[in-house]
Formats: C-alpha cells, structure tokens, sequence
C-alpha cells in the first residue's frame, strides 16, 4: 500500500512543478515550446505553437523502434532537429515538463544544441 501513496506522491511533485515551470514559457510560431514526455519505455517530444495550439513537429522514439535511455534520447532529439529545420525554426523554448533537468531530459536538450537549435 505504502508503495503507491509513494507514486502517487511522486506524480503529484511532478504536476506540481510543471504547473510552477508552464507558467513562465510559452511558444509562439517563430519560437516554439519543446515539451519532452518520457515513459519507462519511451521518450517522445513535440513542438508547441501556444498562441494557436498546434503541433509543429513532433517525434516519438516508439516509431523510431528505441527504448527510452541517454543515447536514443540523444538519436531522437536528432530527428526533431531534422524535422524543426525543415520547419524553418532555429530557435525554441525547452520545456522540461516537471522533470528533473538530468539524465535522459538533459541528453536531450545537449543533443538538441548540437544539431543546431537554440534553446
């Protein structure tokens, strides 16, 4: 029983501090908020536009055939860049999502600023 007051605990910290982290970014068409979800299994991200509510880019590393860990975080990343420089944006807002900035959240914003966004 303890077991799940504990993750329950730990997914109300997380909501917690994405409301704290969401209410400070924001995306516009010509710099969009990067929102990473992670899983125990997968890792996927998309680019938001706020003012209008789409979705620019979005990649998944469940339809790239990974599982979630730092170097196929950094192989999706790598395709978002792909996909956002194809867009014609350079520039976007990071948005953690109420993660923790390590592991797995951070390899992929490192992997973003190699392959030429600017967060």
């Amino acid at each position: 029983m303890s077991r799940i007051k504990d993750l329950a605990k730990k997914n109300a910290l997380r909501i917690k501090r994405k409301k704290r982290v969401r209410g400070s970014i924001f995306g516009t068409a010509e710099k969009p908020r990067v929102s990473i979800f992670k899983s125990n299994k997968y890792v996927s991200a998309q680019a938001i536009n706020d003012v209008e509510g789409i979705t620019l880019a979005a990649v998944s590393s469940k339809a790239m055939g990974l599982n979630v860990n730092k170097e196929n975080a950094v192989k999706v990343a790598a395709q978002l860049a792909e996909n956002l420089k194809t867009a014609g944006i350079e520039t976007v807002v990071y948005d953690r999502n109420g993660y923790l900035y390590h592991g797995v959240v951070a390899a992929f914003a490192d992997a973003l600023r190699e392959n030429g966004i600017k967060l």
